[in-house]
């Protein structure tokens, strides 16, 4: 007599634990990439990229980083800043020299000769709002002075006054790290002076020795910074420090852990209440108690510790990182600026109400990266690769490679389970699989026997057609998940083969609409024990 099993995706991708702890979570995945966790339950497949305009800011040079400004996009490239709306037509060079002191109208600002800049480094950005339309935006590359960009006006470009300069920081030379803390500019990580913060005079953010402007030294070259909860958050590769009130004679550095500190900067995001960051050891929280100046430091992504120690293993990586608001997603991305497009990787985790779940991706170079609110209010995700290309980060079907749309190569491979008894054999019968599609789909579904042992027959994978119908399941209940209802999104999947465990598998490879796999429903026949 057949016997009925089935469970809910969700947990996301797991490669610290065993195989018997996997059977205690069985909607855990052994393999999760392309995909995404939704907070709801269920495995998405990830949405690809699209061309953010048709040029490039500045010819086949790596994108070395952006932000959101105004209505549109500053990007570093080369040894240049641009800013273009919408990527169409050209984009307009931002490090202008001799700029008027009250800014100037859109033919002098483009008429001005170029402001020579040294090879940048990797960006990073301030935005201080104050009083303007779009408020100042600060550029620090490791390298140059920081650089300051005003634009005033709506309409197009020509009806807008724009104004740009360097900031002077008495005693360094090409800051690294920016933010905005208190009314003040914030910069560090200098390379003539690793372990120095320098900040602003209050609510003028290009002024260094006037009042209310100072520094404070560290014990640890700084990598990053993040204003968090009325304090300054300094993150050191060995420790990580707090500034606090920073407008009084109280100011104060303290220490939150000299036991971790941070890999990269561009790893630094506020997430969920959170900030996140990269340590050695994991993706970590700083996160504040009751207790005032008690900050507890924890780890979210223990499942997927080896990725996290490959990726601490290679000093050559760039990373970046994002916070896609409306999935609840922190996004960190990983590649060489030699590497191919294709290979590069990333883990993306979703925080949901058993905290966070994780995923990866392969094939979305992400050197430059930036999540933000446009003017508009409407948020702007966007990426840029090594050949100097914008994208718009979660659009379209496909990812593009020099050029080139290319297949999404998404792949979900589940624990191999034994049904609760592996003494004993399985033939499986059939399977139905909760799918929600978003059109016309087109994944596989294959079944490995025994660990995919050489001497047990392995069933050829099955290809499944679905179309966009509603993924409802009700009327019989069957472990976790609840089947029968009669809008069922595909036909039941007979299978064959047998084996002592099994595991399943589900992939794609193609430019199709997206689809999530909430569940599988396995009915299979026991037979003789070893």
């Amino acid at each position: 007599m057949s016997q009925p099993w089935g469970y809910s995706c969700k947990g996301g991708l797991n490669v610290n634990l065993n195989q018997l702890e996997m059977l205690q979570n069985p909607g855990a995945a052994t393999r999760l990439r392309n995909f995404e966790v939704d907070p709801d339950g269920g495995y998405r497949r990830i949405d690809g990229f699209t061309p953010f305009g048709d040029t490039k800011p500045n010819a086949s040079n790596t994108i070395l980083g952006m932000a959101v400004y105004a209505d549109g996009v500053v990007v570093c490239s080369g040894t240049d800043i641009f800013f273009s709306v919408d990527g169409e037509d050209t984009w307009l060079q931002l490090n202008k020299a001799s700029v008027a002191s009250g800014g100037d109208s859109y033919s002098a600002f483009t008429g001005r000769s170029t402001a020579t800049r040294a090879s940048q480094g990797r960006c990073t950005f301030a935005l201080y709002e104050g009083s303007s339309d779009y408020g100042e935006l600060v550029i620090c590359d490791g390298v140059n002075e920081p650089f300051l960009f005003q634009m005033t006006g709506t309409g197009g470009l020509n009806s807008r006054t724009f104004f740009a300069k360097e900031i002077t920081v008495s005693g360094t030379t090409g800051p690294a790290q920016a933010v905005i803390h208190d009314q003040h500019l914030i910069v560090a990580g200098a390379s003539t002076a690793k372990n120095t913060v320098y900040y602003s005079s209050t609510n003028d953010i290009d002024s260094f020795s006037g009042s209310g402007a100072g520094a404070v030294v560290i014990s640890d070259a700084v990598v990053g910074l993040a204003s968090f909860r009325g304090d300054l958050i300094i993150f050191g590769r060995n420790s990580i420090h707090k500034l606090s009130n920073i407008n009084n004679d109280n100011i104060a550095v303290t220490p939150i852990t000299t036991n971790v500190g941070c890999l990269h900067g561009g790893s630094i995001q506020e997430v969920g209440g959170d900030i996140l960051f990269l340590a050695p050891d994991g993706v970590r929280t700083v996160a504040g108690t009751a207790r005032i100046g008690d900050v507890e430091l924890g780890s979210v992504s223990r499942q997927i510790q080896s990725i996290i120690k490959d990726i601490a293993a290679n000093p050559n990586f760039i990373i970046t990182s994002a916070v896609l608001r409306s999935k609840s997603q922190y996004r960190l991305f990983y590649s060489t600026n030699t590497e191919s497009p294709s290979v590069a990787k990333g883990i993306v985790g979703t925080l949901t109400a058993e905290g966070f779940s994780w995923s990866e991706t392969l094939g979305i170079q992400a050197l430059g990266m930036v999540s933000d609110l446009a003017s508009s209010g409407v948020e702007k995700i966007l990426h840029g690769d090594k050949d100097g290309s914008i994208y718009n980060h979660t659009e379209g079907t496909s990812f593009y490679n020099a050029g080139e749309a290319t297949n999404i190569a998404a792949v979900y491979q589940t624990p191999d389970f034994d049904f609760g008894d592996v003494g004993t054999r399985k033939t499986l019968k059939y399977a139905r699989v909760s799918f929600s599609p978003e059109g016309e789909v087109r994944p596989s579904f294959r079944v490995r026997y025994d660990y995919e042992d050489p001497d047990v027959p392995q069933p050829e994978p099955f290809d499944i057609t679905t179309i966009a119908l509603p993924a409802i399941f009700g009327t019989a209940v069957f472990g976790l998940v609840t089947f029968g209802a009669t809008s069922d999104p595909m036909e039941r999947i007979t299978l064959e083969g047998s084996g002592h465990t099994c595991s399943f598998r589900i992939s794609s490879n193609d430019q199709r609409p997206g689809y999530a796999v909430n569940g599988i429903y396995v009915d299979y026949m026991p037979s003789g024990r070893r």
